[in-house]
């Protein structure tokens, strides 16, 4: 695996519109890529792990999920970017960033760009729309 890769859930209009918001704003060297299209096994991922939230994985070998996925992609993007990320990252923040996370995940489906198709586990998904292709 050649360099960063931050992974997302395509399935989710309200991820792809985040996702599609770093492309546009967030001037990271990482791939962002929804994990239906993503070689899971090469990047060391579990369909459990990125079912459960967005995930980083660097060209170190270093994994993170949520807000540390986050925090890792906005430190990659350095400049203007590099302090929220490290803020991501400070002990007290993450004490709130993890709940809030939650929140947003348990949520998405009511945020803008949300569907209700978001609130539904992959295996209801697969059911309605036919299964994920990366699998």
């Amino acid at each position: 695996m050649a360099g960063n890769t931050f992974v997302y859930d395509g399935d989710c209009s309200f991820c792809t519109s985040c996702a599609e918001f770093i492309e546009r704003r967030i001037p990271s060297r990482a791939r962002v890529i929804p994990w239906q299209f993503a070689d899971l096994d090469a990047l060391g991922l579990t369909l459990e792990q990125v079912e459960t939230a967005v995930q980083w994985v660097g060209e170190d070998g270093t994994v993170a999920a949520g807000p540390d996925a986050i925090a890792l992609l906005l430190r990659d993007a350095g400049r203007m970017w590099e302090l929220p990320g490290r803020a991501l990252q400070l002990k007290p923040v993450g004490w709130l960033t993890w709940p809030a996370y939650h929140w947003v995940a348990d949520h998405r489906h009511l945020l803008p760009g949300g569907t209700a198709a978001c609130s539904l586990p992959q295996a209801q998904r697969d059911k309605l729309y036919g299964p994920s292709t990366s699998r």
